[in-house]
């Protein structure tokens, strides 16, 4: 069993790794700008630092979520070979994360490089701006066709300083940076209000492949950032309103678990919604009825065999692609989507560091490139290991209802055939 101990020397240990914790008043982890975007846990986000290739690669995580389903969202720090760091996928800069970024910055160099990887994900781009204005002196760096909604406003109005602001060119040979990374741009793929895009990130000097939300792992163990505070995995540990849930180890795993399917299903099909009359009924039994507890609403009913859906996530460390881009995104383009993941399975990454759920990933370049065989009508390779046989297609409903309404009232393109 792995355990978490969280230390007064501003360490976590979690199973085998070691991952630098801020021990710190909190408003040092206060984020003023939460209604932009306002996700839990709101204006309190803390931080947590892992090294992950010893003095060259660091992972900075943060939590966020709806209703309780926390998952981690991710920024990962490269340092250069002739000093500096490249940031890519910046994340809140809140005290807290500045300040473990700074002690980086005295030790390796200036921060030279920011990155915005995506063009859809504003729970990334909200943080660039004020996270640029940490570092004046850093060139930022976007993926192209960058839009935003209801209004497209230049990017200087969404807060990226424009004296410093550069798009990506489709040559990667062609950024300050390219002695010691490549990159892949794949998109931008229309969704009729928006375009989504992901740029796909090589450090050749430690074969790591970064990623911002194409390819995911689902680790076993709750993250370290969502342990920090257990009370959403407790929450959802509970199979009545009125359960008073004990903060174990099971437990946590248990809230876990049920977590990563809303977060990849919405409503994954082994959990049900029962009667309102019954929810209200639970609620009045509920012995906390406060706006944290959602005054006692508990709207599931989960059931006796759920375990077998998130198994089927977890697979044996499989990485897949995210069902809600499985369903409403990369099937929009899929000789295009193919034809990205190709060029990125040229390279000779050992491991992935994606921006959700766990990392860095083992991972080689064939198993990168067979998570996207759900878009081939004809899998190279047939459906041999754990890594490409399909998500349960029960999981997928809410998923095709969606797709089917956006469809009817034509708000996005239809999906294309497989290739």
């Amino acid at each position: 069993m792995k355990i978490l101990v969280i230390g007064s020397d501003r360490t976590v240990i979690q199973g085998e790794g070691t991952i630098n914790v801020e021990n710190v008043n909190p408003q040092d982890y206060t984020w003023k700008f939460w209604p932009v975007v306002p996700l839990y846990p709101y204006g309190k986000r803390r931080t947590i630092r892992k090294e992950v290739v010893k003095d060259t690669i660091w992972i900075f995580d943060q939590m966020q979520g709806v209703f309780y389903v926390v998952v981690p969202i991710r920024m990962t720090v490269v340092k250069l070979e002739k000093g500096g760091l490249l940031v890519y996928a910046p994340v809140a800069p809140t005290k807290e994360c500045i300040r473990l970024v700074n002690e980086l910055v005295a030790e390796h160099g200036e921060v030279k490089y920011i990155i915005l990887p995506t063009i859809s994900g504003i729970e990334h781009k909200v943080f660039v701006g004020p996270f640029a204005r940490c570092f004046p002196t850093a060139q930022i760096f976007v993926a192209p066709e960058q839009w935003s909604f209801p209004v497209n406003l230049p990017l200087s109005w969404l807060g990226l300083p424009s004296n410093r602001t550069q798009i990506l060119p489709a040559d990667s040979s062609q950024v300050p940076f390219a002695d010691e990374f490549d990159y892949e741009i794949l998109g931008p793929i229309d969704l009729g209000p928006g375009k989504f895009a992901e740029v796909a990130f090589f450090h050749r000097r430690s074969h790591n492949l970064l990623l911002t939300d194409t390819i995911v792992s689902v680790p076993a163990e709750p993250p370290a950032i969502v342990q920090l505070d257990p009370y959403p995995l407790l929450y959802h540990a509970k199979d009545q309103a009125y359960n008073i849930i004990a903060d174990t180890a099971e437990n946590r795993r248990k809230g876990w678990q049920r977590i990563t399917l809303f977060a990849f299903y919405f409503r994954p099909s082994v959990v049900d919604v029962p009667k309102w009359k019954d929810v209200f009924r639970d609620a009045w039994k509920a012995p906390e009825r406060s706006l944290k507890t959602y005054f006692g609403f508990f709207p599931f009913q989960w059931r006796k065999d759920w375990e077998r859906s998130y198994e089927a996530l977890r697979g044996d460390g499989r990485i897949f692609v995210a069902p809600v881009l499985q369903s409403l995104i990369l099937n929009r383009e899929p000789q295009e989507t193919i034809n990205w993941a190709d060029k990125v399975a040229q390279w000779d990454f050992q491991w992935i560091i994606p921006c959700h759920f766990d990392a860095p990933i083992k991972a080689e370049p064939q198993q990168f490139r067979k998570a996207f065989s759900f878009l081939e009508k004809y899998p190279s390779g047939g459906l041999v290991n754990s890594n490409s046989y399909p998500l349960p297609e029960d999981d997928f409903q809410v998923l095709r209802d969606i797709d089917q309404g956006l469809n009817r009232f034509k708000i996005v393109p239809p999906a294309r055939e497989k290739v």
